[in-house]
């Protein structure tokens, strides 16, 4: 069976379009909603509009936040190219233009995607259309999601939680938020739900928004929860704990979301790559595709090796989207994309403001907020570290107790 690695035909015209909108809208607006930050763009409404009428006229697959979904019966006939890898092809094309106006583009949360993934059908109907922050972390976990203790209890018709929830993208701004919490604790990670909380519902409240290095254009909240009381069938997906499935239900989301964040990354990168070439080339830096690497500059040689870099990252990405698409399994293969376009995003975006010297770690070009901007793609939705570490509980066979 042969290897295409190429973009899919079918979503060039998707990918070139999302191309132009980087360029024409999200570039043009990017530093000044970096120096303005919190504050929100409003120039997405339109932009956002103009995705809504892709989408009910058929054309806009891919421009929505994608799901991986396991429940249907029956295997797929043939290969299938379908919305996880025209998300992630889109996704990227976007955040050449700004990754933290792609992250305040309204209802294209992560929180969709939770909801993409887990939502049973009536859940799917009554929230379409909603913008879906998505808050997993809290003051005492960092990156360990089974030890949440936000909790939820049931009582009557609906379910209490209480807990505070930080760094929330797009936790101001999003319509509603879906917040994982835990049934009882003494039963471990078997227990952790994700519940749809929408926006306004007394003892939710919005606690302050962070001051980051980058990303500034996307509002990151302090969530607090006190009391707060949403209706049970709000639960996304099944109550029933089931201490066999354990955490895999929750986790499932992750498996969408980190190729999502992997394609963030290898956009960022391609920007800092497209940028530096032609700095180069204007400096004189001749950069030759047909020569060996070390028969060329060291500023060229170290072009081509952050070149390979990136193009093993996209690759990653692509393949862990379409085996959502295909209904395969890919947990090893999201985190890997992740774990790898993570480290080449920084390692990329950093490298190009050296070799770009003054020009690069000023403010004349865009090159700096790129550096400062992918950082966070390496830390949010499962940091290196612990990327690293479920690749290595896969290939070796290993539980998250065996291998901590």
């Amino acid at each position: 069976m042969a290897i295409n690695l190429e973009d899919p035909k079918k979503f060039r015209p998707l990918r070139d379009q999302a191309h132009q909108v980087a360029m024409n809208m999200l570039r043009p607006i990017s530093r000044k909603y970096d120096l303005a930050e919190h504050e929100y763009p409003k120039e997405l409404d339109m932009l956002a509009a103009m995705i809504d009428g892709l989408s009910e006229s058929g054309a806009g697959e891919g421009a929505g936040a994608a799901g991986v979904r396991r429940d249907d019966k029956g295997e797929p006939a043939g290969n299938k190219n379908g919305s996880n890898l025209a998300s992630v092809m889109s996704i990227a094309e976007m955040c050449w233009g700004d990754v933290g106006l792609l992250l305040s583009m309204p209802r294209q949360g992560l929180g969709n995607s939770a909801i993409a993934s887990v939502a049973n059908e009536e859940q799917l109907k009554r929230f379409d259309g909603t913008w879906a922050a998505m808050a997993i972390t809290e003051p005492a976990t960092g990156s360990d999601s089974a030890n949440i203790s936000t909790t939820a209890v049931l009582d009557g018709d609906e379910y209490v939680l209480n807990g505070e929830k930080i760094y929330v993208t797009s936790g101001d701004r999003a319509d509603s938020v879906v917040v994982w919490a835990t049934l009882d604790k003494s039963l471990g990670r078997a227990a952790i739900k994700s519940f749809v909380v929408q926006k306004g519902t007394p003892g939710m409240r919005v606690e302050r928004l962070e001051h980051k290095l980058g990303i500034k254009a996307s509002d990151t909240a302090v969530i607090i929860f006190d009391d707060c009381r949403v209706p049970k069938e709000n639960l996304l997906g099944s109550p029933e704990i089931d201490v066999k499935q354990g955490f895999a239900g929750a986790m499932a989301t992750f498996d969408n979301t980190r190729p999502l964040v992997a394609s963030m990354a290898v956009g960022c990168a391609r920007a800092a790559l497209d940028l530096t070439r032609d700095l180069l080339e204007q400096a004189g830096v001749e950069i030759d595709y047909d020569k060996p690497a070390y028969n060329q500059s060291a500023a060229a040689a170290k072009f081509l090796q952050m070149e390979s870099d990136w193009e093993g990252a996209r690759l990653l990405m692509m393949q862990a989207a379409w085996m959502a698409d295909n209904r395969q399994p890919n947990s090893l293969e999201a985190s890997m994309a992740k774990a790898k376009a993570g480290r080449v995003g920084s390692d990329v975006t950093l490298s190009c403001v050296e070799l770009c010297g003054t020009l690069g770690y000023s403010e004349a070009e865009l090159l700096e907020k790129w550096g400062r901007d992918s950082k966070i793609l390496d830390i949010f939705e499962g940091t290196q570290q612990i990327q690293q570490l479920i690749v290595a509980r896969r290939i070796l066979g290993l539980s998250s107790a065996e291998l901590k």
